[in-house]
């Protein structure tokens, strides 16, 4: 029964983790839509665009495979997807915020640029962190 309720507790303490995560990785995108120069943000926007055509792509192979291999890729790539679809969809509203933040008359100024190598650094290690988390299972 302990064990039980250690499992219970484990799978609930990974949930709101991941959840967590993918809230920070979110937040983070839309920050770099706000302040990474624009060049640099679009080639990171068509970057993301081609990991979901691409796991797209994956999905659709896999949905060939039988068995329980069939739907371990499935569940895998379904999760890659949909946080690739969430992180476009924060760096595209982040665009978006500028480019309304521009038309009402704000400077445009370019923003600091160690505020910006900052928010680089911390997105990196959090990415690093998901990957870490994802390839232990």
């Amino acid at each position: 029964m302990e064990l039980t309720n250690e499992i219970v507790l484990y799978r609930e303490c990974a949930a709101k983790r991941d959840k967590e995560l993918r809230r920070r990785l979110s937040d983070s995108e839309h920050k770099l839509g706000l302040s990474m120069p624009i060049e640099e943000v679009k080639e990171r926007a068509a970057q993301l665009q081609s990991e979901v055509t691409s796991l797209e792509r994956h999905m659709i192979l896999a949905s060939g495979i039988q068995g329980m291999e069939g739907f371990h890729q499935r569940w895998s790539l379904q999760g890659h997807l949909e946080d690739t679809e969430r992180r476009l969809e924060a760096l595209n509203q982040g665009i978006e915020k500028r480019k309304v933040n521009m038309i009402q008359g704000e400077p445009k100024r370019d923003p600091v640029r160690k505020k910006w190598v900052f928010g680089q650094i911390s997105f990196a290690l959090l990415l690093f962190r998901v990957s870490i988390y994802q390839s232990t299972f």
